[in-house]
């Protein structure tokens, strides 16, 4: 049944071309193929390589979605590189970079993610969607948005090719990234304290640590791929430097840093980048200095970190990707959140489709997606702190990974995330969850505090290996994403991955307290409420820098 309404020219008019839009505008196509679609893009296609956008680092959920959502696995394995997992450095003006705390996977994780050539994808989707019969008007400049009301059509005014143009939409959905044209209009702007900046650019060929030693154990450590196949990050007090492989022959390179400890004016040229990277990764900025590795582009960006005070509407309207959003590139959620809102927008629209009443949908779907970027957000804020403290920053990762694997990564790979008995039944549990992870991020924080005022945020430098790979609860998190279960059988597997969130974080505050006695554990004592920490211990000694971690080098 299609929704009686006023003649438009399009079924919906997607504002902005980049990722967000034209991933939402393939899913539209495939969950209603008569839907009538048109992309307004300022930019022309096809667009240069590597250096086009930041943004190329995905994790499980939008890997997910681009490959077995979309469908677009073979040209992900064909024209981008297999990503081998995070990788952390604790190596803060050290050139030694063998000698300090690694963390990261000795072989790939079973679950895949890739590392994507921003311009080389987006020409595939416009080209992709283009195929598929979606209008693609490129080279267009957004002049105007008015919103009909009741069931009145949007009207949305546009310039190409210096000619004036309008359509009318049932639905206009922003896409616009930072130009966010809805939010602007109808001042939804919400900022947030997450007090962040970064400096970027990306040069011609790979970086490849293997050339940072020569010692056998270090480079034997892990199996094909090696570690330049990573996202790498090199971490230190209040900051960390990302280098990112493109599979055309490029690497992107980034700072993102607490806008207080290391002020924006002191890396905002790429002169000035270098000198500050000189000081912080000089081992990095010798590879870059070596030669061969051309300049391509410089940009920056201040306080990049933002939320919105509303994303859906029952009025036919919503926004995706950054021109909503946004928050924090350390774990790359950018495409998860785009992943995310666009499957919102998709059961959003099929509604409407449909003659059914969507106000009351677009407020729960919004209370949801709101609730995701606000649990995410706590991993980075007021965190910057801890991330040259080799002691505790291994702990808050593998808590944070877990928080992201046994809940919202998993609500995603099992198509639970708009089904309303399955979110009524886990919202207890998410609220658990949500409550053991703010009592986990404060104890981090005090945790890193204490050991700063000691003088005790750094491990010996032994060279070791906190290899992830060897956890096995760990490995199977990740692995099980891709099982296919009846909703009751999902439901008690998350129960169980929950329950191993109390037995890590009793662990966690168990461990807290043997270096710090009189540490306050706040609302996680109440929370756990003696709670043993497990016999077994999760994480053996190595992860706690409490022995010589000889057992956890690969």
């Amino acid at each position: 049944m299609t929704n009686a309404a006023p003649q438009t020219d399009v079924d919906v008019a997607i504002l902005g071309g980049g990722l967000a839009g034209l991933t939402l505008a393939l899913q539209l196509r495939q969950r209603e193929p008569s839907l009538r679609i048109t992309v307004i893009e300022r930019h022309r296609h096809p667009v240069r390589e590597g250096a086009f956008k930041v943004g190329e680092s995905t994790v499980e959920i939008g890997a997910h979605y681009f490959a077995h959502v979309l469908g677009l696995r073979r040209h992900l394995d064909e024209e981008h590189i297999r990503k081998f997992g995070f990788r952390f450095f604790f190596s803060d003006g050290r050139m030694d970079v063998d000698a300090c705390t690694e963390l990261g996977v000795s072989r790939l994780l079973p679950t895949a993610s890739w590392q994507i050539d921003r311009g080389r994808f987006e020409n595939f989707l416009t080209e992709r969607a283009r195929a598929e019969g979606i209008a693609i008007v490129d080279g267009a400049a957004v002049r105007g948005l008015d919103f009909g009301s009741g069931g009145d059509a949007h009207a949305v005014r546009y310039e190409a090719d210096g000619e004036a143009h309008a359509l009318s939409a049932r639905w206009v959905v922003d896409a616009s990234g930072r130009a966010a044209l809805i939010k602007r209009k109808l001042d939804l702007v919400q900022p947030n304290e997450h007090n962040a900046n970064s400096a970027w650019w990306r040069v011609s060929g790979h970086i490849d640590p293997r050339d940072w030693s020569t010692d056998t154990d270090w480079l034997g450590r892990c199996t094909p791929p090696d570690r330049w196949r990573s996202t790498n990050h090199m971490c230190g007090e209040g900051y960390w430097f990302w280098l990112i492989p493109l599979s055309s022959d490029q690497h992107s390179l980034g700072i993102v840093c607490d806008g207080d400890l290391h002020p924006l004016d002191t890396m905002n040229t790429h002169e000035k980048a270098m000198a500050w990277l000189r000081r912080h990764q000089p081992r990095v900025a010798a590879s870059l200095e070596a030669g061969g590795h051309a300049l391509q582009d410089f940009m920056f960006l201040r306080h990049f970190s933002h939320g919105a005070r509303q994303v859906f509407s029952g009025e036919r309207w919503a926004i995706t990707g950054e021109a909503g959003v946004f928050l924090d590139p350390f774990y790359s959620p950018g495409s998860d959140f785009i992943a995310i809102s666009n499957t919102y927008i998709c059961e959003l629209i099929e509604a409407d489709r449909a003659g059914k009443p969507i106000e009351a949908m677009a407020q729960l779907y919004q209370q949801l997606y709101f609730s995701f970027y606000e649990n995410t957000l706590t991993l980075y804020q007021d965190q910057y702190r801890l991330f040259g403290d080799s002691q505790v920053m291994p702990l808050k990762i593998i808590w944070d990974y877990t928080y992201y694997w046994s809940l919202l990564a998993p609500l995603f790979f099992s198509g639970h995330l708009a089904s309303l008995p399955v979110l009524g039944t886990l919202r207890p549990l998410f609220g658990q969850a949500r409550m053991l992870n703010l009592g986990i991020q404060a104890l981090l924080r005090d945790w890193g505090a204490r050991n700063k005022a000691e003088g005790d945020d750094t491990a010996p430098a032994d060279g070791r290996l906190l290899d992830q790979y060897r956890i096995g609860w760990f490995h199977e998190l990740n692995r099980q994403l891709g099982d296919t279960l009846e909703p009751a059988a999902f439901v008690e597997r998350m129960r169980g991955d929950v329950a191993r969130m109390h037995d890590l974080a009793a662990e966690l505050l168990a461990h807290a307290r043997r270096r710090h006695p009189d540490i306050d554990g706040g609302s996680l004592d109440m929370l756990l409420d003696g709670h043993p920490a497990p016999a077994q211990p999760l994480l053996d000694a190595a992860w706690y820098a409490e022995t010589a971690p000889a057992d956890a080098i690969a």
